[in-house]
């Protein structure tokens, strides 16, 4: 592959796949200094040191190298004017650049023969562009055969281009109206309107779960809020039967992760109580199941000795 000049083609080089790890998949590109749309992007220099993690990048993204001497003026204004052309392809391609006065070794083992010379490097394999300043049109010619060859093997990452957006986690799905007026709710800490919202919820879809989940944790915050914890628990301790005694207990339970204790305590009291009462401590049970957590391996237990302590 040659832009169309009066240089001699190049013969093959040398595969530098064997410097590609087999056992790790390619290191993402990262994004080249200056490759904002509008600005050059600056050159990747070539060194001994360098040539494995440069084959590793043109797994991800097709590397064209530039070799040059500091001797030689031309050089340096052909690695210019490909800095300017680049810009079009949007960090669809990487620019690289190797000096054979310090890299002897580097141009011998891409058999470069004179200066300027261009290769492209595609999954690590050399590629022969052109020798000599071509003219730009011929130039962008190569390079778009460069980016189709490497479409071809699979070769299609990007070194950076236009800015990125930084990447975060997605943002989440707007909430449902009443959903989000619970949660407004819960901010400013007026629990009540938060369960008034999810009751509307709950009343315009009965088998909305996360209304339900987010009224019972609402719910629970509201009873616990103001709650004198050593008055509930002597409380609790002076009247084991008193359903509601019991019940508040269970609340500072299940908020203190006390779970499985504040399930025990509420199935102790369904299987002792009746009518009325029992139903009512049964409620607040399985409301306490929906803020723990429907999956949730307690919840699944206690669920079963609760339908043993009413059956």
């Amino acid at each position: 592959m040659t832009a169309d000049n009066p240089e001699v083609p190049l013969r093959g080089s040398v595969d530098l796949s064997q410097l590609v790890k087999k056992d790790e998949p390619p290191a993402p590109a990262e994004p080249v200094a200056g490759s904002a749309q509008g600005t050059a992007p600056a050159p990747i220099e070539v060194t001994e040191q360098s040539l494995q993690e440069l084959a590793q990048l043109s797994a991800q993204v097709p590397v064209v190298i530039v070799f040059l001497s500091s001797a030689s003026p031309a050089s340096k204004e052909l690695v210019e004017r490909m800095r300017t052309l680049l810009v079009r392809y949007n960090g669809a391609l990487v620019l690289a650049s190797c000096d054979i006065d310090t890299q002897m070794s580097v141009a011998g083992a891409f058999q470069v023969q004179a200066v300027p010379t261009v290769m492209g490097l595609i999954a690590a394999r050399p590629a022969p562009l052109f020798q000599g300043n071509a003219e730009d049109e011929q130039i962008i010619s190569v390079l778009d055969q460069v980016l189709e060859i490497a479409r071809q093997n699979g070769v299609t990452g990007s070194a950076g281009g236009a800015p990125e957006q930084p990447q975060g986690p997605p943002e989440p799905p707007p909430l449902p109206p009443l959903h989000q007026e619970a949660y407004d709710a819960i901010e400013r800490e007026d629990y009540v309107a938060a369960i008034d919202a999810y009751d509307r919820a709950l009343r315009e879809n009965p088998k909305d779960a996360d209304a339900r989940a987010g009224r019972a944790q609402v719910a629970l915050m509201e009873r616990s809020r103001l709650a004198d914890v050593d008055a509930v628990r002597s409380a609790a301790a002076d009247a084991p039967h008193d359903a509601e005694a019991q019940m508040a207990v269970a609340d500072l339970d299940v908020m203190g992760g006390q779970v499985e204790d504040a399930f025990a305590r509420l199935i102790d009291v369904v299987r002792t109580s009746a009518g009325p009462e029992r139903e009512q401590v049964r409620v607040r049970l399985v409301e306490l199941f929906d803020v723990v957590g429907t999956d949730d391996a307690r919840v699944v237990k206690a669920r079963q000795a609760l339908a043993a302590a009413l059956f």
